[in-house]
């Protein structure tokens, strides 16, 4: 079956710090979310789209109800499509704004539907739809926190999405059942059952230093996991961040410690 989605080629570059090289071809468009673009040659012409980012005709309330599922996954209202005007191939770069890989797919090998995490999305071509998808379960609408809602991707076209730290990628057995943390959760296919759970036992609550929710996939399908989402990273950073006054939490140092107790820091 002919493809309906722009086709797209493209380059990753980097290890640890990724950034993809997408070639379009005269009249080819990516669409990508704002705040990704890193550089684009002479003859790529920028416009901001109000929608899901099909491209294809749309009534005025249907894209504001695709807009409205956009900003309910805390993104932006608008997405931003490039597109080449010239008449020779031409590349524009983006890039996430956190360590990790980005996990070029082709959603024809996924039966033209993945499931991703929020803020994981980074482009695709012109033609593939970007949605939400909602949890069925009652625990997981009220507790999943990053979780719950989760970016719907639907066409045939290729997707670029971007997980922090390293990237795991697990097949599940039909019944097979994975717990993960909700903020590892990076993408799965449509056909993984997924719920939201509490961890459970005060001691676990209170002293295990783990969210109170984790995810549990339940096979058959694929999942991928990714090792630092961005919350985490973001919370390490501000706990290692110095404090007013200059002085750091000064980690493994007893005397540090004891310092801060007697000078009324605790």
């Amino acid at each position: 079956m002919e493809r309906q989605a722009h086709e797209l080629d493209h380059r990753i570059v980097g290890d640890d710090m990724q950034c993809v090289e997408i070639t379009l071809d005269p009249g080819e468009t990516v669409i990508a979310e704002a705040g990704t673009m890193m550089m684009l040659d002479e003859g790529i012409q920028m416009e901001t789209i109000f929608g899901d980012g099909r491209g294809q005709s749309q009534g005025f309330l249907d894209k504001m109800f695709s807009a409205g599922k956009r900003v309910l996954t805390g993104e932006s209202l608008f997405m931003t499509t490039y597109t080449n005007t010239s008449s020779v191939r031409r590349t524009a770069w983006f890039a996430a704004g956190y360590p990790g890989k980005i996990m070029p797919m082709d959603l024809r090998d996924h039966q033209g539907k993945l499931i991703c995490q929020k803020n994981s999305f980074l482009a695709a071509a012109k033609g593939v739809s970007i949605g939400i998808a909602f949890q069925k379960r009652l625990g997981a609408g009220l507790f999943g926190g990053e979780g719950f809602i989760m970016q719907k991707l639907e066409g045939d076209g290729q997707v670029y999405i971007h997980a922090g730290g390293t990237t795991v990628q697990r097949d599940l057995a039909p019944g097979e059942t994975l717990r993960v943390d909700t903020g590892c959760l990076v993408a799965m296919t449509q056909d993984v059952d997924y719920d939201v759970q509490f961890v459970g036992g005060i001691k676990n609550t209170l002293f295990g230093g783990e969210g109170l929710f984790f995810a549990t996939l339940r096979g058959p399908g694929r999942v991928w996991i990714q090792s630092l989402p961005f919350s985490r990273l973001a919370d390490n950073i501000i706990a290692a961040a110095p404090r007013a006054g200059g002085r750091g939490k000064e980690e493994g140092s007893l005397l540090g410690g004891l310092g801060r107790l007697l000078d009324g820091d605790n």
